[in-house]
């Protein structure tokens, strides 16, 4: 009889541990994709007039599109928002330079998932950040410096980049969007059965605009090629994962580091119309990106969200998803937005806060009020702010709560910038 009572009990355990390792974990994968120099006037489902991105339109239709998501207009400040979740007067991230003598303390992305028992990889773009990715937490990365690295230069300087403390130059026949991408699926797989976070930041599509690999000779659209290839990296990815059979407890957050470049904004339109603002400018279109949620498990299939999101708030939503703790005695500016990630209603953000050098401003769903004390009609934007000189009441009560706001986050009060004005360098003659 004790025999029998073996024999019945060894299949069932069987199964539940075949049914174990088949279920998703508790805790999802999570990739984060930052593009650069990308704005919503570049992506298909954004309504782009001249850009096809058929993977991330897929990405979109597929999970969360988010009308209403903010950063900082320049890289350096952007990064450093989403690495910190603090704004730029607390953590000093104001300007280019700036970010690069930030305290390494502040990088607490990588730090977090590794608190709650995460492998984490840093790929790409990393010298607008102080120290090098190991010393953030990461434990496996591929690191380079500048932006815009694509091919091994003709001639002069090579390029070199930096593989878990090895440095490497880049090949002639090596195309660095390939390189990293090799790199990011080797983490995926070796880390497949336990929880991982990639932070995956893009050489696409910042400036030099050179051929890609799929580049037709003599190509006219080289920008368009790009988004192109930047987005088949995305739906290889994507197919990775699901060969790997772990696509559906995988949040996959794709998101732009500030808006288009000067030189692609033209033909960045969206329905016929020239959008409001660029890179490096406090205009609309400087801080509005494009950005993706796509989870299988949790997310919604096709929706828009138009909840107001800035990028101090991917950390708490971050730590809220895998249950680990923030350090408790450091101000956070981000609001979690994990809950509409799980499908699930939330307490959306009220306004968001965006600055660049002694620039700033705040801004609700219809309103945005800047250090001068302008205050802006945004119930036409992407496309116009208008700046409002005769206040009717509704203008009125907003500039009493925006600038409410101001005074609670006291940005003047805060780390002064250091910068030449412009948010990209510090001044030189500056005593």
């Amino acid at each position: 009889m004790k025999h029998t009572i073996t024999l019945l009990v060894a299949p069932l355990l069987l199964l539940t541990a075949v049914q174990a390792a088949n279920e998703p974990s508790a805790k999802p994968n999570v990739i984060f994709i930052l593009a650069d120099d990308l704005g919503i006037g570049n992506v298909g489902c954004y309504g782009s007039d001249h850009y096809k991105t058929p993977h991330l339109d897929q990405l979109a239709a597929t999970g969360i599109r988010f009308t209403r998501a903010f950063t900082a207009s320049l890289c350096g400040p952007s990064r450093a928002l989403i690495q910190t979740g603090r704004y730029a007067f607390r953590n000093g991230s104001s300007n280019q330079d700036a970010c690069m003598t930030m305290p390494k303390a502040e990088l607490q992305l990588a730090r977090t998932f590794k608190a709650a028992g995460y492998r984490t990889s840093a790929i790409g773009k990393w010298g607008q950040l102080p120290g090098e990715p190991e010393e953030a937490g990461f434990d496996d990365y591929l690191r380079f410096n500048g932006s815009g690295v694509y091919w091994a230069p003709e001639s002069g300087k090579p390029e070199r980049y930096r593989v878990n403390g090895e440095d490497r130059v880049l090949a002639g026949k090596d195309y660095m969007p390939d390189v990293m991408h090799e790199q990011a699926t080797a983490f995926i797989r070796a880390n497949q059965a336990t929880p991982f976070f990639l932070y995956y930041s893009l050489s696409h599509v910042h400036g030099d605009i050179l051929p890609t690999p799929d580049s037709a000779p003599e190509s006219k659209d080289l920008f368009g090629d790009n988004l192109l290839y930047m987005d088949k990296l995305v739906g290889k990815l994507v197919a990775e994962l699901d060969a790997l059979k772990i696509r559906d407890n995988t949040l996959i957050l794709f998101m732009g580091d500030n808006g288009t470049g000067k030189g692609q904004t033209p033909r960045s339109t969206i329905g016929g119309r020239a959008l409001s603002g660029m890179k490096g400018s406090m205009l609309e279109c400087g801080g509005l990106v494009p950005f993706i949620a796509n989870w299988p498990a949790k997310t919604s299939a096709g929706k828009v969200s138009a909840e107001l999101i800035d990028s101090t708030d991917l950390l708490p939503t971050f730590a809220e998803l895998i249950g680990a703790k923030l350090p408790e005695k450091i101000v956070f500016d981000g609001h979690s937005f994990a809950t509409q990630l799980r499908g699930e209603a939330g307490t959306p953000r009220e306004w968001v806060y965006n600055q660049l050098a002694s620039m700033w401003y705040v801004r609700d769903a219809k309103w945005k009020l800047n250090e001068k004390g302008e205050l802006y009609d945004m119930s036409d934007a992407p496309f116009t702010e208008t700046l409002v000189t005769a206040e009717s009441a509704d203008a009125a009560a907003a500039r009493r709560k925006l600038a409410a706001v101001l005074d609670r986050l006291d940005p003047a009060g805060g780390i002064p910038d250091t910068g030449d004005g412009t948010g990209r360098h510090a001044n030189k003659d500056k005593k």
